[in-house]
């Protein structure tokens, strides 16, 4: 069966044939969908190799870090197809005294038909987090991976065919943004969007227009904090892999780090060598690949020459480091605060390293930003100085790690997005609640009748006398 359509077929097509595949999908057992799922999870483990190698050949990855990216998809999906049932499935919920007659339920519903758009940065890990979790909840998918890397989206669809050949419950849409506007305009119940905050904005418009609602995951300005209580050699291997890996090109990427003033100099100093030691280049001895966007370029390097003209000094890389699509990781220190640098997404591989008086001061500065999406603490009182800081998630003496446990939700507040995927906000996240009661006896006390006599009324006020007026 065909998944996959091409650029320029009706968008509308794709999203008549999920509504058929949707009554089917939704209509079978979680845990049939689940063994479909676990099929689908299979090939790709089994096939792990040629994915990564597309992977690498569409947007630069290299492939060991394909690989792992892969993984953590796999995960999530197999997390989904398991617990969907025990998180979705109909539960009975407790009455109360003035309803003791009625027995009460609640259940998540699938949505019908969402709508995903991809990114090309994690174009297995990202849209996984809302396809896998659509899927697992009963819905039918329509899915748009970007235009950067089609291949990993439709060699995705191909494999869901073969263990769902009945009914297309995945189907695969590629072409540019106007094809995302067609689909955000054509009518699906939700829209799992993965992108620029930019991008999201007109993704929003667009949906507004049908009423459509939204899953934004958007832009980042993540930042680390070291206290003088903290691990260095930690702090510095988790600063590097978060500022680099990917090329820096991860919302979640470590871009700004802040570190108290008796741990700075070490910290720079061993983050400096490890960063020195990892190359931009389309080698296998090269760690990090090219930036997969032209555009985005242009934009590393004005953010960099703007934090020098600032008084920014660059102690390592620089804008001499850009080569074409490569570019090298930089360091920059004594950036100031308002330096596109620090307030604008960079999406390189690049950080600012700052030196702070106190924790409050890395806090505020943290604070600061518009985006809110993760943050690392590395310190003996990092929960303390996470549970002041204003983000979707926080990972304490690690490098956001919460990302990677099936069980808790990704997400972000402000301009890095709202809605969250993975666990069981993300199995809700493509549901609706639906509640049921069920009259089990007559009640004691009729309310919802015009034969409610002046006894009853009277035995009302006694009773909210009784439940509420002591408080």
């Amino acid at each position: 069966m065909k998944t996959t359509i091409e650029r320029g077929t009706d968008v509308a097509d794709a999203v008549r044939t999920a509504r058929v595949a949707a009554t089917w999908w939704a209509g079978l057992a979680f845990d049939e969908r689940a063994q479909r799922l676990d099929r689908w999870r299979g090939i790709i483990a089994r096939r792990a190799p040629e994915l990564a190698e597309i992977i690498h050949l569409e947007m630069g990855k290299p492939r060991p870090d394909a690989m792992l990216e892969i993984a953590m998809a796999l995960e999530h999906l197999a997390w989904a197809s398991k617990n969907a049932g025990k998180v979705l499935g109909r539960r009975s919920v407790r009455s109360s005294l003035l309803t003791i007659n009625q027995a009460a339920s609640l259940e998540y519903r699938p949505l019908g038909v969402v709508g995903v758009i991809g990114p090309w940065n994690y174009p297995i890990f990202t849209p996984l987090g809302s396809i896998s979790f659509a899927l697992a909840a009963g819905n039918a998918v329509v899915y748009k991976p970007s235009e950067f890397a089609p291949g990993v989206g439709e060699w995705l669809g191909r494999a869901f065919a073969e263990v769902v050949p009945e009914h297309s419950a995945l189907q695969v849409i590629t072409g540019d943004g106007s094809v995302g506007a067609e689909l955000c305009r054509s009518g699906v119940d939700k829209i799992g969007f993965t992108g620029s905050t930019a991008t999201g904005k007109k993704v929003m418009a667009a949906c507004a227009e049908t009423l459509t609602p939204v899953l934004m995951e958007c832009g980042g300005k993540d930042a680390l904090i070291l206290d003088s209580t903290g691990n260095v050699d930690a702090a510095a291997d988790a600063a590097v892999w978060g500022a680099l890996s990917n090329s820096g090109q991860t919302c979640l990427g470590v871009e700004r780090v802040y570190v108290h003033e008796d741990v700075y100099d070490e910290f720079l100093d061993k983050t400096i060598a490890l960063a020195s030691k990892i190359r931009s280049g389309s080698g296998a001895q090269d760690k990090i690949g090219p930036i997969t966007m032209p555009s985005q370029v242009d934009i590393i390097r004005r953010h960099l020459t703007d934090a020098v003209a600032k008084g920014g000094r660059v102690v390592l890389g620089g804008p001499d480091a850009i080569s074409g699509q490569y570019v090298q990781p930089t360091i920059l220190v004594d950036v100031p605060e308002d330096s596109l640098a620090v307030t604008e997404e960079t999406f390189g591989p690049t950080m600012t390293i700052a030196k702070v008086r106190t924790m409050d001061e890395a806090i505020m500065h943290t604070n600061a930003s518009r985006y809110a999406l993760g943050l690392s603490v590395f310190s003996k009182s990092g929960v303390a100085i996470a549970d002041r800081i204003r983000s979707g998630g926080a990972s304490v003496n690690s490098y956001v790690m919460y990302a990677a446990i099936p069980n808790l939700p990704l997400g972000g507040v402000g301009e890095s997005g709202f809605g969250r995927v993975h666990g069981a906000d993300g199995l809700k996240e493509f549901t609706y609640a639906r509640a049921l009661s069920r009259q089990r006896f007559p009640s004691l006390l009729p309310l919802t009748t015009f034969r409610r006599t002046t006894r009853i009324d009277s035995l009302i006020r006694v009773l909210i006398r009784a439940l509420h007026g002591r408080h």
